[in-house]
């Protein structure tokens, strides 16, 4: 069986959620979002090592609130840098030597199936590199400054990234160091394994895969997992579920 390493991105600054807490930290059904999302990862056979990387003016919180919860379910936590590229170079610093495969899984995706993880680590195996994208259905306008539009853009061939995105480890650490001196242009690891010139697969995905962006995604989340079947949550440690 491949081993995997998941690295959860959680070091944005989320400007557009909004208010005072961040969108790591929001509940849903009682429970924030990083953990909904760590859940899909931690007791999966194939996933050898789980890394969540958090900005550091977080890291306090994230130890002093959750750290011993974290700990037992074997979250290692790596502090992030000022842009998404930052942060994942950082946790691949202390991949484990045990992965063959890498995971990068934004931490507001809190709604992927196990399907969907199950498919694109299974297509990463054979291509080294693919992600899980859902084609665009909507009419795509392009709009200038002055919100008036310019265009009607054809949606043909056009499919919305979202994540996991699972490359094998050799690919990835060849990516990042060709990271290129204009990296702020750099919006996901796809694009980065794209530009070292290795082809990236797709796995068709939906609309369900959230990616929590507003407030108002919150209901969304919760609706989308309300629908799920329900399956059993690990337990959490000394503190369980009332510390969350």
């Amino acid at each position: 069986m491949p081993k995997y390493c998941v690295i959860i991105p959680a070091a944005g600054k989320a400007e557009r959620f909004g208010g005072a807490e961040k969108k790591t930290f929001a509940k849903i059904d009682g429970r924030p979002v990083f953990l909904r999302t760590l859940e899909h990862f931690i007791s999966r056979p194939d996933v050898c090592q789980t890394i969540l990387a958090v900005a550091p003016e977080d890291m306090d919180t994230m130890k002093t609130s959750y750290g011993a919860n974290l700990g037992f379910m074997g979250v290692k936590l790596v502090e992030g840098g000022a842009r998404r590229c930052d942060t994942v170079a950082a946790a691949l610093k202390i991949v484990s030597d045990q992965a063959e495969y890498i995971a990068v899984h934004d931490v507001a995706r809190p709604c992927v199936s196990t399907a969907m993880i199950d498919a694109v680590f299974a297509e990463a195996v054979k291509t080294g590199a693919a992600i899980l994208a859902a084609p665009l259905v909507g009419t795509i306008k392009r709009v200038a400054a002055s919100l008036v539009i310019e265009e009607t853009a054809s949606r043909a061939g056009l499919y919305e990234a979202q994540t996991p995105q699972v490359f094998r480890k050799d690919v990835l650490l060849n990516a990042y160091r060709k990271l290129p001196e204009r990296s702020e242009e750099i919006t996901d690891d796809a694009q980065l394994v794209e530009l070292s010139g290795h082809p990236v697969s797709v796995v068709v995905s939906d609309a369900t895969n959230l990616k929590i962006t507003t407030k108002g995604d919150l209901t969304l989340a919760h609706a989308i997992i309300k629908s799920r079947p329900v399956k059993a949550v690990p337990r959490m440690g000394a503190f369980e579920e009332a510390q969350w």
